[in-house]
């Protein structure tokens, strides 16, 4: 929440959440059929949904089925059995449903306070004066929901078969399998992109983006990386522009989650080209840019308060590589300075000229200070923050994923931010890989993401999970659920990186088609635009080989890597103007429609 804000206001603006959402994306319960049915115990039948959902059961019994059957839901299986005392937030809970015949039941569980409770006037805040927003409620109709793979069932008389009962799992009703895919040479990287996009499916649940079951609460910053895995996965925008206007209304406390709406806004606008819906958000979201907690150099400062609760840099605290925390903190200004270039194009966009001048000034002014005092050209690395010597990961990712670091600091930055492996959560992550990729790094970012270990997504999926962890793994965050889409970052890297599918103009009328392969021999995938799907497929071998489908109204800037032997670039076998610019061969021309390119 906002912790300047007096308490009786704070309480007035908490009150107001938070009622179900008048025009939230519209979500519905989808039927699913058992993938097996085994006895895990005399008496005991074990149920495989296989994959995990939030959901419940509706049981459809044959005539003359009588007596009480006991549920028990899981999400952890131990020894072939629900893991009835998970760890953490990992969920487990049972209910008890009678039988009568052949008359549908409906099993779910009571409700859970955790993720349920609405704010009243008994409610009071917490140290810091703040007040955690009331969960959001799916509708009564569908009965309690819950996240889980298993059920076991005590007590059914009979064989149990497949057609006596149905999951009735919640996702987006708009939500398409079809409209994305990608494929590799890489099977652990194609495991990946399959648990990261079904984990934003499965998190579809609510009609808004919330941070996994525990509370579900939409965060800012869980909410933009949701966002950017949405439009990777699927072709709906509304879900996106509910959860803003949910946030905007409903704010969380961290200095860096409210630039976050910035980038969501800037975002909506790259990703639709819509101006209109813009236009009546633009000047609330000002009040996102922290311009009050600016000093003359143009650097903004914290509290103590905001030092103690607000500064977040990442999350769990364990997870920021020995941050050290100072009144000029790098990770916040580093986001304050990507929020005023942002909200300078939005306010272009909305022909606001004045105000795109404002943070314009305001940014080149404060960049030129954030380099004075908060990089160390000794070492070439940017500090933790003013006042401090130690320089963690994440004082060097983030300026280096949003662009500040000048160019011929570049490499010396990227350097270091290697050098310190994967010293951030799943949520810094979305940014350091964005980061390697960005800066002549994509080796690392590779062996980052199938590192072995247990800091990595190779790790998660080996785990067997099939919706993204909260954290990397369970003893880095005790209390972590298993149903978190702010892990599930490469279902968007994955096709801005290594099909190298982005837009470059607001509203994909332009694209920028920069593939990344690695080591990889081969990709293919189709990345959802407003326009339609751009279709890309290439081989990496003697040469390199790419097709390209562009959807009418986009054009598309190529990009394309260049061996040390390669002499340039032909278009359907003809030489193609193209000009190599370090390690990449860049076409001179833009593309429409289908083409096929190899460099030779």
């Amino acid at each position: 929440m906002k912790p300047n804000l007096p308490l009786v206001a704070l309480l007035a603006f908490a009150l107001g959440a938070l009622a179900p959402l008048a025009h939230t994306a519209p979500v519905h319960l989808v039927d699913e059929a058992p993938v097996t049915i085994t006895t895990a115990a005399p008496g005991v039948l074990l149920v495989d949904f296989g994959r995990a959902a939030y959901g419940n059961v509706r049981f459809l019994p044959p005539a003359g089925a009588t007596g009480k059957i006991t549920v028990h839901f899981g999400e952890a299986l131990t020894n072939g059995r629900i893991n009835r005392k998970p760890p953490g937030t990992v969920r487990y809970a049972r209910t008890e449903i009678a039988l009568d015949g052949a008359a549908p039941r409906l099993a779910a569980p009571a409700a859970d306070a955790r993720n349920t409770h609405q704010l009243t006037a008994a409610d009071k805040p917490d140290a810091h004066g703040q007040f955690t927003p009331s969960a959001v409620l799916t509708p009564a109709a569908w009965g309690v929901v819950l996240p889980f793979r298993w059920v076991e069932i005590e007590g059914w008389s009979g064989e149990l078969r497949p057609e006596h009962l149905r999951r009735q799992a919640a996702f987006a009703s708009t939500w398409d399998d079809t409209a994305a895919s990608f494929k590799s040479s890489d099977e652990t990287l194609n495991r990946i992109w399959e648990l990261c996009r079904y984990s934003i499916k499965a998190t579809t649940f609510a009609g808004v983006y919330v941070d996994g079951d525990r509370e579900r609460i939409p965060y800012e910053a869980d909410a933009y990386l949701n966002q950017l895995s949405h439009y990777a996965a699927d072709r709906d925008v509304q879900m996106a522009r509910d959860t803003y206007d949910h946030l905007m209304a409903h704010p969380t406390w961290p200095t860096e989650w409210a630039t976050h709406l910035v980038f969501m806004a800037h975002a909506d606008w790259m990703h639709t080209g819509d101006t209109a819906w813009l236009a009546p958000r633009y000047a609330a979201l000002k009040s996102k840019l922290l311009l009050d907690r600016a000093r003359a150099d143009g650097l903004i400062t914290s509290t103590p308060a905001q030092i103690k609760k607000g500064d977040l840099v990442d999350w769990p605290v364990t997870e920021r590589d020995g941050f050290v925390f100072t009144p000029v903190n790098t990770v916040a200004n580093a986001f304050y300075l990507r929020g005023l270039t942002l909200m300078a194009e939005l306010a272009r966009a909305l022909h606001h000229d004045a105000d795109a001048a404002d943070y314009t000034a305001r940014e080149r002014t404060a960049r030129a200070a954030f380099q004075e005092k908060l990089f160390d050209p000794a070492r070439g690395v940017y500090r933790d923050g003013e006042g401090t010597d130690h320089a963690s990961q994440h004082a060097n990712l983030f300026p280096l994923a949003f662009d500040l670091v000048p160019e011929k600091e570049r490499a010396r930055v990227t350097a270091f931010v290697v050098s310190r492996g994967m010293a951030c959560s799943v949520y810094a992550a979305q940014y350091l890989i964005d980061s390697l990729f960005e800066n002549g790094a994509a080796d690392t970012a590779f062996a980052l993401i199938t590192a072995p270990g247990d800091r990595s997504w190779k790790h998660m999926v080996d785990s067997g999970t099939t919706i993204t962890w909260e954290a990397w793994d369970q003893r880095y965050k005790p209390n972590q659920d298993w149903n978190h889409a702010w892990g599930a970052a490469p279902a968007n890297l994955f096709p801005r990186h290594i099909l190298g599918v982005r837009p470059a103009a607001p509203g994909w009328t332009r694209a920028t088609v920069r593939p990344q392969p690695g080591a990889l021999t081969e990709a293919a995938g189709k990345s959802p635009t407003p326009r339609g799907p751009i279709l890309v497929e290439w081989k990496n071998a003697a040469t390199f080989r790419l097709s390209l489908t562009l959807p009418a109204g986009v054009k598309a800037r190529v990009d394309l890597p260049a061996s040390a032997a390669s002499r340039g670039v032909f278009l359907d076998g003809k030489s193609a103007p193209a000009q190599r610019v370090g390690d990449r061969w860049v076409l001179d021309r833009d593309l429409a429609g289908t083409a096929v390119l190899e460099v030779r």
